[in-house]
């Protein structure tokens, strides 16, 4: 079956996603963790020197103005999952507004940022990436409280990382994250609507709802 964004879309609503073995390889296959890690949205830890970082950064909040440059950011590494098949692929869920991405600016240039498709009410958390110190950090902060205003109930982050566990990212098992995901679905949300806010007023709305 050719690989199309409503053959991506009813994988993800089957509670499957797309990888590559790296960015040359052709071949893209599904993936069905038996473990799924998952940010639960009202327990992403905002530590007392990201706080501290997000007070005082310079950084702005962007939605979607670039959203090819964040995946081809996420794609700059050595071992990429993202080939050329996956990147037109999530650009063109991007066209369609079923992706999105949070950008992290530093004046005029893109120094972070995260991007994920979103159904219903779970965004699906495809990949970040940083090229400042805790850029990707801030942008999950803000990711967080966007998914929350908008109305999201499951936050997936396909797997469970070092770096998303400080954070507050869990484990759960395939059966319990179907649950999750069946519910998610069927219930309305918004990515777009809420405000873009600044870093200080997400760590201000963060502090006031822990």
């Amino acid at each position: 079956m050719r690989l199309t964004p409503e053959v991506l879309m009813q994988g993800y609503a089957s509670g499957i996603f797309p990888m590559a073995e790296h960015r040359d390889d052709p071949d893209v296959f599904w993936v069905d963790p038996q473990r799924r890690g998952v940010m639960p949205l009202l327990g992403f830890h905002l530590s007392r020197s990201l706080r501290r970082t997000m007070r005082r950064t310079t950084f702005e909040v962007r939605i979607d103005t670039n959203f090819q440059a964040v995946v081809d950011g996420c794609a700059d590494r050595i071992d990429t999952w993202i080939n050329e098949e996956i990147r037109g692929l999530y650009i063109e869920l991007n066209r369609q507004g079923r992706a999105h991405s949070l950008e992290i600016w530093d004046n005029d240039t893109l120094v972070g940022g995260v991007y994920g498709v979103t159904l219903g009410a779970a965004f699906f958390g495809e990949s970040m990436f940083s090229r400042r110190t805790d850029a990707s950090k801030i942008a999950l902060a803000c990711l967080v409280d966007r998914l929350i205003d908008g109305g999201f109930v499951l936050f997936d982050t396909q797997f469970l990382t070092d770096h998303l566990a400080s954070l507050g990212a869990v484990e759960i098992s395939r059966a319990e994250y179907h649950r999750a995901l069946d519910v998610a679905v069927n219930r309305p949300a918004d990515f777009t609507l809420p405000p873009v806010r600044s870093p200080q007023e997400v760590v201000q709305r963060m502090t006031q709802m822990s």
